[in-house]
């Protein structure tokens, strides 16, 4: 049998073996727990400060009891958790700080393979970003979903309820005392968003990619069968050691492209592109924006907010994923999984217990509702829009723009009474890019101006370089590339410039001459940046432009090489 990596660490009967075991004995670990054995690390992002990985502590305990059947030795390590709702400016800043900490974890331990328990927004791409960066046997575990919220005997969705309350507070059409009851009603248990936001967005994906086991991202955080699955994934993980079976070897481009059919029939979030590509970038798999248009024909089939009506709990008692992927397995893609099959191991016998929750493919929740390319000269490099929560008529526009400079701009003037915008006003939104901000936040579905609020205006067309959260809904375009700061066409707009947008030929045009294009950008400078130091400066200095998945640009690719210097 081929030598464990492990025992690189552990196996060796001189003073460095020694130190190893000596000091991993002190846990009250015994002799034989280092006969060979797979080692099986338990990366574990839980934190108090990232309420949706709350309950990842007790979850690790289900993976060691599996990884302890199956004759494997679980230890299990922290890495940094990124609180999507507590980190300011934004998590996004620091996804691929979390990918560079798996990342050097796992190479610098010796272990075999890796169990990913993760689940909140960033915590899912960052740990798979770092993990296939160094291509051990690895499996995610995601926290799962929160139980649905509840106020005045109604269901309510995380953020996507958030979005509509505050417009009805500044409309006058919700008290503040009923908005402050809501937020007690709304997040009633441990896990992530239970809208099909972003969390729960990339733990669909990670299993339409087979990256994990089947059912895993539907299961409600506080169900007994999410345990049952950490057991099950913790003893799959030790086989896939002994199978040798790594993350190059089920992202490939086939488990993208199912990926992305998967988020357009599940109404996805528009940040898994830019993830997307990222984990992309680690494995070498040549993706581009232009992929993302093999899902524009796919339709919605899941009636979930913020796209639909329905939360994850009810996602997951109609069938959850592998419902979605029985549906379309007309369009999937041969492609292996954790499990060392096709991906239609994964889907096989999938039944639908609810309709009206998951769409038969023949009626569903909307048609051809897949995420939209849009390129034109004021997005070079593309942006994207999501027709499944967007106002169709929006879709097709032209018109004015009102310009905010920066975020600071927005909030102070979008409650300007004497704001001169109307319902048809293309709003637009600067400095939020990767760069410009820094870190790309979820500002892009810009506030509605309040005095159209109280007109009755819940919808207007949203042009930024910024992201939105995956629970928001609206015409809001994003992730414009290059971005404002990069000096993209976007820094050059004026209020009073016509814009148009055509989502059925992908365009979105800034209507200005050329030559009075050249004349803005000979007096355009950048802003100075936010931050001059530490990580965020390293990060705006390296960070990719959102097409290319805003990694940071030295740390694209990977790197499998053992490293064999000791550290005594």
């Amino acid at each position: 049998m081929t030598k464990r990596r492990s025992q690189h660490w552990y196996g060796k009967l001189d003073k460095d073996g020694f130190i190893h075991r000596s000091w991993m004995k002190n846990q009250g670990f015994p002799d034989h727990a280092f006969d060979g054995r797979p080692i099986i690390g338990i990366c574990n992002t839980w934190s108090e400060l990232t309420p949706c990985n709350s309950g990842l502590r007790d979850l690790a305990e289900g993976v060691k009891r599996g990884v302890w059947e199956a004759g494997g030795f679980p230890v299990e390590f922290p890495v940094m958790s990124l609180g999507e709702t507590q980190m300011k400016p934004t998590a996004m800043l620091f996804r691929n700080l979390l990918a560079m900490d798996v990342e050097e974890s796992i190479r610098a331990y010796g272990i075999d393979g890796v169990v990913l328990l993760g689940g909140c927004d960033k915590t899912t791409p960052g740990q798979l970003m770092g993990a296939a960066s160094v291509d051990l046997p690895s499996i995610v575990v995601s926290s799962g979903p929160m139980l649905n919220g509840k106020y005045r005997g109604q269901d309510i969705g995380s953020g996507t309820d958030v979005w509509k309350f505050s417009e009805a507070v500044r409309a006058g059409e919700m008290t503040l005392q009923d908005f402050m009851n809501a937020e007690s009603g709304m997040s009633r248990s441990a896990g992530v968003c239970m809208t099909m936001g972003t969390a729960s967005t990339m733990a669909s994906l990670v299993e339409a990619m087979g990256m994990s086991l089947p059912t895993n991202a539907a299961l409600p955080a506080v169900d007994a069968r999410r345990m049952a699955l950490a057991h099950l994934t913790g003893k799959r993980i030790v086989e896939m050691v002994d199978e040798d079976l790594k993350p190059s070897d089920i992202l490939t481009k086939e488990a993208f492209e199912n990926a992305i059919l998967a988020n357009a029939a599940v109404g996805g979030s528009t940040n898994a592109v830019v993830h997307l590509l990222a984990l992309a970038g680690r494995v070498g798999v040549d993706l581009t924006l232009k992929d993302f248009e093999i899902g524009s024909d796919i339709p919605l089939l899941v009636n979930c907010m913020p796209s639909g009506k329905y939360l994850m709990e009810d996602f997951c008692y109609a069938g959850g994923v592998p419902v979605v992927l029985n549906e379309l397995k007309p369009f999937l893609r041969p492609a292996k999984t954790v499990l060392n099959k096709d991906i239609s191991a994964h889907y096989e016998g999938a039944e639908c217990f609810n309709t009206d929750v998951i769409r038969p493919f023949n009626d569903p929740v909307k048609p051809a509702a897949g995420l939209r390319v849009l390129r034109g000269n004021l997005a070079p490099n593309g942006a994207i829009v999501k027709p499944s929560a967007a106002t169709d008529e929006l879709l097709e526009t032209e018109a004015e723009a009102y310009v905010f400079e920066n975020i600071e701009d927005l909030k102070a003037n979008i409650d300007r009474d004497d704001l001169p915008v109307t319902p048809q006003t293309i709003l637009v939104l600067k400095g939020c890019g990767p760069k410009g901000y820094p870190g790309m936040p979820e500002v892009g579905n810009m506030p509605i101006p309040a005095k159209l609020v109280k007109e009755g205006v819940r919808d207007m067309i949203r042009i930024s370089d910024a992201r939105m959260s995956g629970t928001a809904y609206g015409t809001v375009i994003l992730h414009v590339s290059p971005e404002a700061q990069a000096g993209g066409t976007l820094a050059l707009v004026k209020t009073g410039d016509r814009i148009r947008v055509s989502a059925s030929k992908g365009e979105l045009e800034l209507l200005v001459d050329q030559k009075e294009l050249d004349a803005r950008r000979a007096t355009w400078q950048p802003d100075a940046p936010h931050y001059t130091r530490g990580y965020a400066k390293l990060y705006i200095d390296h960070v990719l432009q959102a097409d290319q998945g805003a990694d940071l640009d030295f740390l694209v690719g990977k790197d499998t090489r053992l490293v064999t210097r000791e550290s005594h």
